[in-house]
């Protein structure tokens, strides 16, 4: 692999998209950050994001602007339902209505453009709030759709989606992180972070941040309210 291979990467500006970009840049891939302003009430993570991708010399790196605050649904886009402070059954309701299908159908019409047939994103099937779109049954279903929904796919090519941390603990995945350099005080991971990326403390994402660090044996570069 030679540092031509392009692969398009999903960036948030949280931890795992982070660690999922250090890792394709590991692979050898020349890696294009794609982050989305989607209306989520945690716009500090798109500050990360740049943060990010910046640190990984990205060769390029959009942020592409979806109003889902006009479809709400959910507590991320949806001001009007509080995100839960407690760990709660079912989905919670912090999922985002296919937004991982969106995010990836960008990722898939700029890898045609760019005449790429790698597409990486931070999902995680093991420590995670229960999302649809994070199992791999889906990633294995969208890498199908993308070479039938192509022009690319249609003429022959073939499209991947990597999904190198989903079946790794957050511990797991923070090590890694580590060991390829990234500086998790960059990043934002909190749900309902302030405008200077201040964490809450008490919102699922955090608590599977706090619990991933103190697994890992490392200390949480985190800012926490409480």
């Amino acid at each position: 692999m030679t540092d031509f291979n392009k692969a398009i990467v999903l960036v948030s500006g949280g931890l795992d998209s982070t660690a999922t970009l250090a890792i394709a840049k590991n692979l050898g891939f020349e890696c294009y950050a794609l982050s989305f302003d989607y209306g989520q009430r945690h716009i500090a993570e798109l500050h990360a994001a740049s943060r990010v991708a910046k640190s990984f010399a990205a060769k390029d790196h959009k942020i592409i602007r979806i109003d889902l605050g006009q479809i709400g649904g959910s507590a991320l886009t949806d001001n009007a339902i509080d995100v839960p402070e407690s760990p709660s059954e079912g989905i919670p309701v912090t999922y985002v209505p296919a937004r991982n299908t969106l995010f990836l159908s960008y990722a898939l019409a700029w890898a045609e453009v760019l005449n790429a047939n790698d597409i990486f994103i931070g999902v995680n099937a093991v420590d995670y709030s229960g999302y649809p779109d994070c199992r791999p049954e889906y990633i294995q279903a969208y890498e199908h759709l993308a070479t039938l929904a192509t022009k690319a796919g249609v003429e022959g090519a073939s499209f991947k989606i990597h999904t190198p941390l989903i079946d790794l603990s957050k511990a797991d995945i923070i090590k890694q992180g580590v060991q390829l350099g990234v500086d998790y005080a960059m990043t934002v991971s909190c749900y309902q972070a302030d405008e200077a990326g201040r964490a809450c403390g008490v919102c699922d994402s955090c608590r599977f941040r706090k619990e991933g660090f103190k697994s890992a044996k490392l200390t949480d570069p985190t800012h926490y309210q409480r």
